[in-house]
């Protein structure tokens, strides 16, 4: 099934994308970056509206989302779209090559959910963004039905569908890959300016972690972690920050993160931000929750399952410090 794309324009022989930053320049029968949208017969049509690639009930720390509901799962699926190019990604055969699909229909979602012990449903492992006009259908059948929306997303898309799309959404993981502009620009194929927005307009609409992947030679000096932790902290020290270690993959061969440098980043980042995680790597401290006040264990955490240890509610039984966590 194809849907006619909700933001483009025609012009004498293409039609220009408006959805995202690349505003693709489309000539007849050809795709943008994304390869979810094609131009036939002067209109931009969304190919790619409901061909899922992957659909699983996933714990909902593997998004990674840490406050938001804990201990929960969500029903998890992907389309076969990426409007970026970076090229260690994890996901790559899903993301940057064409795959089979199968078309799940938005009220087939919604009875797939229903049937599953899930809070909700989760567009994930590849650009869920590229999916626009399937995330606005189904996802308000799945708020109509009590469930809850979640991206886990690069960011990349622009300020007039963002908007539309953000009173549907309940929660993000937004990827902060650098602070470095030339590096967004030449070896990602994103826009910084852009995610930059999409983080601060998300987190006046919902809730929103952040995850950043440390990348051997390419984001993991000390200039560039402190970098990001000074932009999220500028916005709010309560979002939780989430380290990430880089393995070898796709197009990357450059050796894994070094743990001093994610030990660095994860007590760093402490220092100034209430929340932090560090994911693939065997540490067990870096997955708890800790009251930023007293330093009592909140939420206790291995291999993606979470145990309750020191809330009452929303506060630190300890101490009673009001921790930022949806319950």
């Amino acid at each position: 099934m194809k849907v006619e794309s909700k933001y483009y324009e025609k012009k004498n022989e293409h039609v220009e994308c408006t959805m995202c930053p690349h505003n693709c320049k489309i000539m007849p029968d050809k795709l943008g970056i994304c390869r979810g949208r094609k131009h036939e017969n002067g209109k931009l049509w969304a190919i790619n509206y409901g061909r899922t690639t992957s659909i699983a009930l996933d714990p909902i720390e593997k998004k990674p989302l840490y406050h938001f509901y804990p201990g929960k799962q969500i029903l998890s699926i992907a389309c076969n779209s990426c409007n970026m190019r970076c090229p260690f990604c994890q996901n790559w055969e899903i993301s940057q090559t064409d795959v089979s699909t199968e078309y799940i229909a938005p009220d087939v979602l919604v009875k797939i959910f229903k049937e599953h012990p899930s809070i909700g449903v989760a567009y994930t492992y590849t650009e869920p963004l590229m999916w626009f006009e399937y995330l606005v259908d189904a996802g308000a059948l799945i708020r109509n039905e009590g469930g809850k929306n979640v991206l886990v997303t690069n960011g990349l898309i622009n300020e007039q569908p963002l908007t539309e799309l953000l009173p549907l959404i309940d929660a993000m993981n937004i990827d902060l890959k650098t602070m470095k502009s030339d590096v967004y620009k030449k070896t990602l194929h994103g826009d910084l300016d852009t995610i930059k927005r999409t983080i601060e307009l998300a987190h006046e609409r919902c809730h929103i972690e952040i995850t950043n992947l440390i990348v051997t030679g390419l984001n993991d000096k000390e200039k560039d972690i402190d970098a990001i932790i000074d932009y999220v902290a500028s916005i709010d020290k309560n979002i939780p920050l989430h380290f990430s270690r880089y393995y070898p993959n796709y197009k990357y061969t450059k050796p894994p993160t070094p743990m001093k440098t994610i030990d660095y980043a994860y007590q760093r980042a402490r220092e100034k931000l209430n929340y932090v995680y560090v994911g693939n790597v065997p540490a067990e401290d870096g997955a708890h929750t800790y009251c930023p006040q007293c330093g009592n264990l909140l939420v206790e955490r291995l291999y993606f399952r979470a145990a309750m240890k020191g809330l009452k509610n929303h506060t630190c039984q300890k101490c009673g410090k009001e921790i930022h966590i949806v319950l």
